[in-house]
Order: C-alpha cells, then structure tokens, then sequence
C-alpha cells in the first residue's frame, strides 16, 4: 500500500518456486514514491533474474549471494532494505536473513511448542549504500507454521492481532487495517507451510 497521496510503493516482494522450496524477499525502497520504488524494482528483479527455477543447490550460500547481487546493482540508487527466506521443502527448514527494519516472524503451529514465534535477527545497513556482515539463520518449520513480514510501515506490535486459525490473506488484512502507521508505505506478506 503507498503512502497515502503517492501513486507508487517503495514496499515490494518476491515469491519463487523452486524444485526443493519457495524463495519469499520483502524489499523497501529507502523513503517513499517513484525513486523508492524503482530502486525496490530493481531489488526484485535482480533477485528473480538471478535465481535459477531449477536450482537445488545449498539456500544458505544462495541468499547471502542474492543480497550481494542485490546490494552491487543498486550501487546509485536510493538503496533498500530486505529481509529474505528460502523455504526448504525438503529438509523442512526455513533460511533466513534481513538487512533494515523489515519485520519477520515465524509463529509455531504447535501451540505446545517450547518457542511459539521466532523473530528474524536484523543487520544494521542498507543494500546499494551500507552492506553488514551477512549471517543467515536456519530454524526447522513444521506444516501450520506461518511466517509473517511486515515493512515499517507496519506498527511493531501487529503480532497481537494475529489469530492463527485465519487464513494467511485474511491475517495481512487485519495486521494491515488495524497497524498500518499511514505515514509510509506499507506491506504485509504472510505465508502459511502446508505440507502436501
């Protein structure tokens, strides 16, 4: 959604397919309106051209790889944060890692489970200006788990709205309606694993 008067988002994303998972990136062109969101064009089109939908090669060193890339073609450009998943179908596991302030959050299915959510660890820095030390994270995923990104456009507290017996397109549309700061772009992806 963009900022309210703008015709364009900054806020964008990314959904792939793969043979053994799902690449899922939620990008934010630094600021708001048309350089924003050409530099988060920019972010999804590197990431979709440069992803290969037949690979089946290791997640950890691809996304670190795709933020590299990313980070290299907006050298010049406003820059954007991101944070980035690849869900391994296979071994049950998501990969993970965010650079800026886009929230992500995996929320357990198994109510009985030690840890009910699991929040993304942040890396100070935006890609095209300032790239961190990039370190991804690998926790398991169960089907029913349900993983939720919010840019800052999204107040910080939206997790208290989430009810996780709703579908996922109705949960971004509650965080969404009740959180949205109004003063920004604003995205909510939220994607549910359903093991077939």
């Amino acid at each position: 959604m963009p900022l309210p008067g703008q015709d364009v988002s900054g806020d964008s994303l990314l959904i792939k397919s793969f043979k053994n998972g799902i690449l899922i990136a939620v990008v934010d062109g630094l600021g708001h309106g048309y350089e924003a969101a050409a530099a988060a064009r920019i972010a999804i089109e590197t990431l979709d051209i440069n992803t290969n939908a037949n690979a089946n090669t290791d997640a950890n060193e691809q996304i670190t790889a795709m933020v590299r890339r990313c980070h290299e073609a907006l050298k010049g450009t406003r820059g954007v944060v991101m944070s980035i998943a690849f869900l391994d179908l296979l071994d049950k596991k998501i990969t993970w890692l965010g650079v800026g302030n886009i929230e992500g959050m995996l929320l357990r299915q198994d109510t009985n489970s030690v840890i009910s959510h699991e929040r993304l660890l942040l890396r100070g820095g935006a890609l095209g200006y300032q790239l961190p030390s990039l370190k991804e994270s690998v926790i398991p995923v169960m089907p029913g788990d349900t993983l939720v990104f919010v840019t800052d456009g999204i107040r910080s507290s939206f997790e208290t709205c989430i009810n996780l017996s709703e579908k996922p397109q109705q949960i971004a549309d509650n965080i969404m309606a009740q959180f949205a700061k109004r003063t920004d772009d604003a995205l909510v992806l939220v994607v549910r694993y359903i093991c077939k």
